[in-house]
C-alpha cells in the first residue's frame, strides 16, 4: 500500500510539473486558477520602472463622461489600499469590471466604455526627504495618459493596443527601419497568446491612427449611480 502511495505521490508530483511546463511553453493557461503560480515558472518576471494605475471611463450618448472605478458601492482591495483593477497590469480583465458597474447602476444609454492608463516613473515615488538626498533637480512628477482599450457596454472588446512602456517600445522599433525589418523577418507563424496581437511593431501607426481621436483631451467626469 505504501508503495502505490509513493509511486502516485511521484506520479502526481511530476504531472503537476509537467502541466506547468506546458502551460508556460505554450502560455496557454497561466493564469486560469491561483494555484497555477505554483507549477508555472515565472518566478523572475522582472520589474517595471514604471507604476500604473488602470481607470475606465463610460461615454453617453449625451456625450457626457462617467468614472466607473471606483466602483460606486466602493473598491475591492485585494492586498494593499489599491482597488483589484490596479493589479490587472494587462488589462485582461477590466472590461468584466465595466460590464459589471454598468450593469448594476441607474445611468443613461453608454455609447462605449474607455480603458485608460495612467503612468509615472516609479522614482517619484520616493518621500520628500529621501528624493532630496539623491537628486538635485525639484520633485516634479510627470504623469502619461494611455488608452489601452474600447468596449461595449455589456463588455465585449472593440479595440485594444498595449499597454504604454510596450507601446512606446514599438514606437522605437517602427521608427527604426532595419529593426522594423527583423521584426518582421523573426515574427512567428502562430501568436501563443491572445496579447500577442497587439504587440507588433509594425502595427504602431495604425494604432495611433484608431485611438488619437478617442477621447477628447480633457472630457467632463461624473459618477455612474
Amino acid at each position: 500500500m505504501k508503495r502505490f502511495a509513493a509511486a502516485g505521490f511521484i506520479a502526481g508530483y511530476l504531472g503537476f510539473l509537467g502541466l506547468g511546463i506546458v502551460s508556460h511553453g505554450l502560455h496557454y493557461g497561466e493564469g486560469a486558477h491561483p494555484l497555477m503560480y505554483f507549477v508555472v515558472w515565472d518566478m523572475f518576471c522582472g520589474w517595471s520602472a514604471y507604476s500604473s494605475r488602470s481607470h475606465l471611463i463610460a461615454e453617453g450618448e449625451s456625450g457626457t463622461f462617467y468614472r466607473l472605478t471606483p466602483t460606486p458601492w466602493g473598491e475591492y482591495h485585494p492586498y494593499a489600499h489599491l482597488g483589484r483593477q490596479h493589479y490587472d497590469s494587462f488589462g485582461n480583465h477590466l472590461h468584466t469590471i465595466a460590464a459589471n458597474v454598468l450593469r448594476h447602476t441607474r445611468h443613461e444609454p453608454i455609447r462605449r466604455v474607455i480603458a485608460v492608463e495612467e503612468t509615472w516613473a516609479k522614482k517619484y515615488n520616493l518621500p520628500d526627504p529621501v528624493w532630496k538626498r539623491h537628486f538635485s533637480e525639484p520633485k516634479e512628477p510627470h504623469h502619461y495618459f494611455h488608452v489601452t482599450a474600447l468596449y461595449t457596454p455589456d463588455g465585449r472588446i472593440v479595440a485594444r493596443r498595449p499597454m504604454w512602456v510596450d507601446y512606446q517600445a514599438s514606437l522605437c522599433v517602427a521608427d527604426n527601419p532595419r529593426l522594423l525589418a527583423e521584426s518582421r523577418r523573426t515574427q512567428p507563424a502562430f501568436a501563443l497568446t491572445p496579447n500577442q496581437r497587439f504587440y507588433n511593431p509594425h502595427m504602431a501607426p495604425l494604432w495611433e491612427r484608431a485611438f488619437t481621436p478617442a477621447i477628447p483631451s480633457d472630457p467632463p467626469l461624473g459618477d455612474a449611480r
